[in-house]
């Protein structure tokens, strides 16, 4: 009987002396809001990478995974400015890079589920002729 009791308490006393590596890690997590961030990331604009076209009252910016309609305002004309060197024809997308607040449509509002206000320009450059997919209808 003496064997079992000592038995048990050499075996609590190695299990609670154990070093558990799981309570004892010192893993920092970082938050969105961290500050690491400068301040181009804390206010609250996202980056955005795709093709612009602006055409009778409707702009709308192109992704690669999402469509955005984009708030028809002086940055938006600045943008529209910029991408006209790079038109053959009126129809034609230009890639641009762009910061921009994105909110949802408001409510009963026809268009894309998602608008952007561009903030800031970025850049702008030569479409790539071999990606023009365009169909034209036309008298001949």
């Amino acid at each position: 009987m003496k064997k079992i009791i000592l038995l048990v308490l050499v075996l609590s006393a190695f299990i609670s002396c154990k070093n558990d590596s799981k309570s004892n890690t010192n893993k920092e997590t970082i938050t969105a809001d961290g500050v690491e961030k400068t301040s181009k990331q804390n206010d609250g604009l996202t980056l955005l990478k795709g093709d612009f076209i602006y055409f009778a009252d409707a702009a709308v910016l192109q992704t690669h995974k999402e469509v955005y309609g984009v708030i028809i305002n002086e940055k938006m004309h600045e943008l529209n400015d910029q991408i006209q060197k790079y038109k053959v024809e009126v129809t034609d997308m230009v890639p641009v890079e762009i910061r921009g607040k994105i909110t949802p449509k408001p409510e009963g509002e026809e268009g894309w589920p998602f608008r952007v206000e561009i903030k800031e320009i970025l850049n702008v450059s030569k479409p790539n002729p071999q990606d023009n997919e365009v169909i034209k209808v036309g008298k001949e």
